[in-house]
């Protein structure tokens, strides 16, 4: 028997949406401080670990794909914090166990947008290593050798600039196509191709709002380098129910 899904329809916002996004994340934050804190000191211990372990081992150039490839499977992380908006928008307490066991993430649609953002990850990886090859004869072991000769040398400041070029259209490609995904297939039972045209089209249709959100996440997520990562404990669960809140703003809801 024939199945046809109707896509939801994409609502226009404002350019003051991001903003009252995050005042709203922030406000679901503070209704459950403890499971947020909870689910943001465990992804930032894990970030913290394997940023060790790539210094420990002078795998100076994975450092830098783990930094900016976090932006690949970030949505992915996120689902338990999508959870808890759900949660607190339908009057239920959020806890922690909830948040990272959730039985609306055994689908196989959620499977395929895993592994479809584990392969533009890859992609991105083996690009950068690619211009990284063709900028330089040599090998930098050290995290100092490293980011000295992409300051400092003609040849690495070239290599740097190709990869931000090339990382911010992949980049943008992959938040057109999960900024709704993630939330759209936790919350309702939609395959992975009408969220993913959903995600598109809601981009499509409010870009100025959508490019000042992706703004203002990865300005959020850069100041988390300073701290040395400490800050993300506080900074993703609150861009994850922001987020939350985007979607729901951006779609409108069906029976």
């Amino acid at each position: 028997m024939d199945q046809t899904f109707t896509l939801p329809t994409v609502r226009p916002v404002g350019l003051d949406a991001p903003l009252r996004w995050l005042k709203l994340g922030w406000r679901d934050f503070r209704k459950c401080p403890g499971p947020c804190l909870a689910y943001g000191i465990t992804l930032t211990l894990i970030v913290l670990a394997m940023t060790w372990a790539f210094v420990a081992s002078n795998a100076a150039f994975w450092i830098l794909a783990l930094t900016c490839g976090f932006v690949f499977i970030a949505p992915m992380l996120a689902m338990g914090l999508y959870e808890a908006g759900r949660l607190l928008e339908a009057g239920e307490q959020p806890t922690l166990s909830k948040m990272l066991f959730l039985r609306h993430a055994f689908r196989q649609d959620l499977v395929y947008l895993g592994l479809a953002l584990l392969m533009i990850y890859l992609l991105w990886g083996r690009i950068a290593q690619l211009v990284y090859g063709l900028s330089t004869y040599k090998l930098h072991r050290t995290v100092g050798a490293f980011v000295t000769f992409a300051l400092t040398d003609p040849e690495g400041q070239s290599m740097a600039i190709a990869n931000i070029l090339t990382g911010g259209v992949i980049a943008f490609f992959t938040y057109a196509m999960v900024v709704v995904t993630a939330p759209m297939l936790l919350d309702r039972r939609a395959n992975v191709f009408a969220a993913t045209v959903t995600s598109f089209t809601a981009v499509a249709r409010n870009v100025g709002p959508m490019l000042l959100w992706a703004i203002l996440i990865v300005s959020l997520m850069v100041a988390t380098i300073p701290t040395g990562f400490l800050l993300l404990a506080i900074i993703f669960p609150w861009l994850g129910l922001a987020s939350w809140h985007a979607y729901r703003d951006l779609v409108e809801r069906t029976a």
